[in-house]
């Protein structure tokens, strides 16, 4: 078995490949071509953290890949990374590990960022006046470096609680070329934006239904467990356009679970993102409408990522 560690595997991966894999993932997932066993959870209160363990299968594969993903929120303070975790890829054939990639958390979290810029691409206004970003950690950077590839909108406003976590962003959003400003309210952000990205892993409500300016996107990451909500479930119901990765994860938990379960939206609003990639559904109609895509995170995504990783290690 190969272990491949995080900085070959950064160097090495092919990121526009990446996103032609998963897209046509979501495609094969919304189109029952995939298996993927329930997601295994974990919670550790005590820790202020979570773990996730999500495994994926994809119809004439030769391989199938079984990922482990932790989130330790208060790992900073330790000076230690949010977020970790590790890729196994196992023969579809005969079972034996092929490749053990030890990517720190690194693939999960590019891959949750390609689906943001996949559906930035596809759901987002035509003129981008200002990107907002709620957070201020790994994710929160990897969306905006994705979301150079899809629009040419170069100023973002972004939501931190600590006025030294948004001086770090700062530096890292002028190297990329963007117009950076910083606030701690964020109603100041999602006023000012029409395409923003939810990346925290909070536990309530942090966008209010009237804040949004008609003809905004967002995409919503955070919410990858139960518990999790970064958006006011009238703002969900608000949303003209309401897709996710998969209905029947985002019933259990993510921002459009809450909304469910409040009864303020029906399921049958909900569009799966492949079903769009592959023209079943439409998306956007009108450039005044609020779109949502509500992304928990599929396990075809660590699938194909990780068969992109090995594939550009030869």
């Amino acid at each position: 078995m190969r272990i491949i560690e995080r900085d070959q595997i950064v160097a090495g991966i092919d990121l526009d490949l990446a996103v032609q894999r998963i897209e046509a993932g979501f495609i094969a997932f919304s189109a029952g071509k995939v298996q993927v066993p329930p997601v295994q959870m974990f919670a550790f209160a005590a820790a202020n953290g979570d773990c996730c363990v999500k495994s994926a299968f994809i119809e004439g594969s030769e391989t199938f890949t079984v990922k482990v993903s932790t989130g330790f929120y208060d790992n900073p303070g330790k000076g230690l990374p949010s977020n970790d975790g590790l890729m196994l890829v196992l023969s579809a054939s005969d079972g034996r590990p092929l490749a053990l990639l030890q990517d720190q958390g690194w693939l999960t979290g590019m891959r949750t960022a390609l689906a943001g810029r996949i559906a930035a691409r596809l759901l987002a206004p035509r003129e981008v006046h200002a990107i907002g970003i709620l957070g201020t950690g790994m994710q929160a950077r990897l969306q905006l470096e994705q979301l150079r590839a899809v629009s040419a909108c170069r100023r973002v406003i972004v939501w931190g609680r600590s006025d030294a976590e948004l001086a770090s962003y700062s530096d890292f959003a002028t190297r990329l070329g963007f117009d950076f400003q910083a606030t701690r309210d964020v109603k100041t952000m999602a006023e000012g934006a029409n395409l923003i990205v939810c990346t925290t892993p909070s536990r309530e409500a942090l966008i209010a239904r009237d804040w949004i300016r008609p003809g905004t996107h967002i995409t919503a990451v955070g919410a990858d467990a139960s518990g999790k909500q970064e958006l006011d479930p009238l703002l969900v119901a608000r949303a003209d356009r309401i897709i996710v990765d998969s209905i029947a994860q985002c019933r259990q938990y993510g921002e459009v679970s809450h909304a469910l379960r409040a009864g303020l939206i029906d399921e049958a609003q909900l569009g799966e993102i492949g079903a769009l990639l592959a023209g079943r559904i439409t998306g956007r109609s009108r450039e005044d409408e609020i779109t949502l895509a509500d992304l928990t995170g599929v396990a075809v995504q660590d699938a194909l990522i990780a068969e992109c990783a090995l594939q550009a290690l030869g």
